[in-house]
């Protein structure tokens, strides 16, 4: 799956506002603005993203 596929779904899901998500998950507001206009992330960030992804879907889990 790519990236911004992944993070789509995350904020559709989650109704989470694409900074705040950017911000949350790598201290960068532009983050999915960026990578919407063709931002290639490296494998750290890519690492970084998905494991905010995880976490926050396994905090909703215990609260939903």
């Amino acid at each position: 799956m790519s990236l911004l596929i992944e993070i789509d779904r995350f904020l559709r899901h989650t109704k989470m506002p694409p900074t705040r998500f950017g911000r949350e998950a790598v201290n960068d507001p532009r983050l999915v603005f960026d990578i919407r206009r063709g931002r290639e992330c490296g494998e750290k960030i890519r690492a970084r993203i998905h494991t905010y992804i995880v976490e926050a879907n396994g905090r909703q889990d215990r609260c939903g």
